[in-house]
């Protein structure tokens, strides 16, 4: 099928061809393969990944107008490639990212020596709706409050990778990047036979590897159980496909109780059996009814006490989603100066806070022009893309932004670079972002590749599967020595 037609938008970096046209260099491998092959021959390679899909159950939870509803994985099958050159110094910059923000939550809980400094005002901290004061005084083992940590990276019109945001409170989407290298290794075999594809299904191996070594009880195999809300949360498929690749129980609130001697058990057909480590997947708040929610059916009636006393290990720990603001997002670059006394290797994209007053006027005189965002939003809600916004809507967020400042931040408009996308009729270029998962324990340790989320609307800047977004798997490509 010829890439004649395959036009890249102006401005816009794509991450295979150049604008003639022509593979980018090491990529040639992938520009054949699409030129050669039909798209009938595409359109049956990309039924069989979808009947696999539905084989395999691989699917995600939208919900919508009171109701739940299960689809099917959006997959694209043409993988997004990157050089392993590249990626090996990313892998740096997201391995000093989340050393530096482990060393800002156990700070801000402990000596506050950020905050004395006047690196960050004291009230940005105070006003933030994820500050657990329930954790003051707490050093996890480590210092890591952040055992899993999803960050966001955007690729601009100049080819330079940036950090969008990070998520760690619960950051998702692993399992579906772990399953979306399943489906090309079905479907794409003759593209691994002659490349050096850089393996990522070590994860869940490091995964049980970084919960281990946070077990309070020196064991070899600490018992780790895996914390779902149940059956009618979003990612529970990723819940339950992680527990079952680390050899984890797959538990529920009322699965697990806090003894008298405040360590976790869970109840099992033999009685009662003691938890090392929860990996949970539920929201600081519903974790624990004595501790936050009473109303909270999903978490463990004492588990914060237990955690306190260090008698299980949680990860992420609560009060890790003070690091999750993207307000503080603004200031990663000098926590990294600050506590690392490095300069970042990868670069924010610049920000606007609202909360600043000067700051709060230049995004109301331009926000036709900017990206308005939450600070303690996820999955794209709530977010603002002001050339694409009505009249109204463009108010609406306006008024929003005066009546609570701190609770915003704005940035430019980044021109997500493009990859080749099998759409109806035709391959076309389509705008996508990069989730690479990064794990800190005893040791550090970041995917060869990441969760590649794709716009399948022309044009549309909106990646996130909950808001009609797709997927791509991500190859890391090794050259041959």
């Amino acid at each position: 099928m010829e890439l004649k037609n395959y036009k890249t938008p102006p401005g816009v970096f794509d991450e295979l061809l150049t604008s003639r046209n022509r593979a980018r260099p090491g990529l040639g491998r992938l520009g054949s393969f699409l030129k050669k092959n039909s798209l009938k021959e595409l359109n049956e390679r990309k039924f069989s990944a979808e009947l696999a899909i539905r084989t395999m159950g691989i699917t995600f939870t939208v919900y919508s107008e009171g109701e739940n509803i299960d689809r099917e994985w959006p997959f694209d099958i043409i993988p997004r490639v990157i050089h392993e050159k590249e990626w090996k110094q990313i892998e740096l910059g997201l391995k000093q990212r989340l050393e530096a923000l482990n060393l800002f939550i156990t700070d801000v809980y402990n000596d506050e020596k950020i905050l004395k400094d006047k690196l960050i005002p004291r009230e940005i901290l105070a006003s933030s709706k994820d500050y657990r004061k329930e954790c003051r005084g707490i050093k996890p083992v480590f210092n890591t409050w952040a055992h899993i940590c999803g960050t966001d990276l955007v690729r601009d019109g100049d080819g330079t990778m940036y950090v969008l945001e990070d998520n760690l409170r619960v950051p998702s989407g692993v399992s579906y990047m772990l399953e979306n290298r399943n489906i090309s290794k079905r479907i794409l075999p003759e593209l691994f036979e002659d490349q050096i594809i850089l393996p990522m299904d070590d994860y869940p191996t490091n995964l049980f590897d970084t919960l281990s070594s946070i077990s309070p009880r020196p064991l070899d195999y600490p018992e780790v159980v895996v914390l779902t809300p149940g059956i009618f949360n979003s990612a529970y498929f990723e819940h339950s496909f992680l527990a079952q690749r680390m050899g984890a129980e797959l538990v529920e609130g009322p699965d697990l109780i806090v003894a008298d001697d405040d360590c976790v058990y869970m109840k099992t057909v033999e009685g009662l059996s003691r938890v090392d480590v929860i990996y949970r997947r539920i929201d600081d708040l519903f974790l624990d009814p004595d501790a936050f929610n009473s109303e909270s059916v999903l978490g463990v009636k004492g588990l914060m006490r237990a955690w306190q006393k260090g008698n299980v290990a949680l990860a992420n720990a609560p009060g890790a989603g003070i690091a999750d603001d993207k307000v503080i997002y603004t200031y990663v670059p000098e926590m990294i100066r600050y506590y690392l006394d490095e300069d970042p290797i990868l670069p924010n994209v610049s920000s606007y806070m609202c909360a600043d007053k000067k700051q709060r006027q230049h995004v109301l005189q331009n926000i036709e022009n900017l990206v308005v965002k939450p600070a303690n939003e996820s999955g794209g809600y709530g977010m603002y893309i002001g050339p694409r916004e009505t009249k109204r809507r463009t108010a609406e967020m306006k008024r929003l932004v005066r009546s609570n400042p701190r609770n915003y931040i704005a940035q430019p408009i980044v021109n997500l670079s493009t990859v080749p996308t099998l759409c109806e009729n035709a391959i076309e270029p389509r705008h996508v972002d990069l989730r690479p998962f990064i794990l800190q324990g005893s040791k550090s340790y970041v995917t060869a590749g990441g969760l590649t989320r794709v716009a399948l609307v022309r044009g549309s800047l909106v990646v996130n599967s909950s808001q009609g977004g797709g997927s791509k798997d991500t190859w890391i490509l090794a050259q041959r020595t």
